[in-house]
């Protein structure tokens, strides 16, 4: 059976010195992604350095599908105006929203409230119960950059996670049988 040009008789006539090889090497791509994942986070002092956009709360700043690139150096004040992802306590998917108003402090403490482009109310009622204002130990990270529906790909594979698994199935069986 040929999928793409490669067949499982490729796999039966490797030795078993091929097939450790294209095990290694294929582990040496998924350590070197993790590396730079990890390389990332450090440079731009965010958890998740990249991230995308999920809904339409957004619009028209950001659309569905649209990869956000983060920084979130802590010595940077928060601003009105400014485009944060932030997490929220029982929530698991971090929230793309701007800075509606700044709450500041003599002593220096800054809270602020959130509220999507696109909806009519601040993001009250998506905090925590109980849980008025954001600080900065909520903020993942603040929007520097970003490329147009290049995450588009993410949201089918969350939404169809039949495809995703085709589609990492596909590439592993790529890289095991692929020889160079």
């Amino acid at each position: 059976m040929d999928f793409l040009g490669l067949g499982f008789g490729d796999v039966k006539r490797m030795n078993k010195r091929q097939l450790y090889y294209q095990v290694l090497n294929f582990g040496m791509i998924v350590s070197s992604a993790l590396m730079i994942w990890k390389g990332l986070m450090v440079v731009t002092g965010s958890e998740s350095p990249i991230v995308v956009v999920l809904s339409g709360s957004m619009e028209p700043a950001f659309y569905r599908g649209d990869l956000l690139f983060l920084t979130n150096y802590q010595e940077e004040p928060i601003r009105a105006g400014e485009i944060v992802v932030f997490k929220v306590e029982g929530r698991d998917i971090p929230i793309v929203h701007r800075v509606l108003k700044l709450h500041e402090r003599e002593n220096g403490t800054v809270k602020f409230l959130t509220k999507g482009d696109n909806n009519s109310v601040d993001d009250r009622g998506l905090y925590a119960p109980g849980q008025l204002w954001l600080t900065k130990r909520d903020v993942v990270g603040r929007a520097r950059g970003f490329v147009p529906y290049i995450g588009v790909v993410t949201i089918l594979m969350n939404d169809y996670p039949k495809l995703k698994y085709a589609v990492l199935a596909c590439l592993g069986l790529f890289v095991l049988i692929h020889r160079e």
